[in-house]
């Protein structure tokens, strides 16, 4: 089964950036997809971005768009740089994995049988 150790996280100025990092290790099949999940209090689950690990194709929520990219190196580990962060931006960011990436109607549909990562809290404050 594929693990997931989360890094990054912390606190910033509206403005200011960040990067999440996240470590895919254990049995990897050759194509799958990896990217983040935020929650914020009393706001439902939201899918941020996605990579296809072995595919290459990306996918970026309208919320974040040309703020946030996703890249991933040949480790597999995936990045998430996040630049002019705002307040609604703060959340709970939880690294996922999965068989592939679904997206339907602009959104990551992402399995029940999906593998996560322990979260790391980003705190945007004015």
């Amino acid at each position: 089964q594929v693990q997931l150790v989360e890094s990054g996280g912390g606190s910033v100025q509206a403005g200011g950036s960040l990067t999440l990092s996240c470590a895919a290790s254990g049995y990897t099949p050759g194509s799958f997809c990896m990217g983040w999940f935020r929650q914020a209090p009393g706001k439902e689950r939201e899918g941020v971005a996605a990579i296809s690990i072995g595919g290459g194709n990306t996918y970026v929520a309208d919320s974040v768009k040309g703020r946030f990219a996703i890249t991933h190196d040949n480790a597999k580990t995936v990045y998430l740089q996040m630049n002019g962060l705002k307040l609604e931006d703060t959340a709970m960011y939880y690294c996922a994995a999965d068989r592939e990436c679904n997206i339907l109607g602009g959104q990551w549909r992402i399995a029940d049988n999906a593998r996560w990562g322990q979260g790391a809290q980003v705190t945007v404050s004015s």
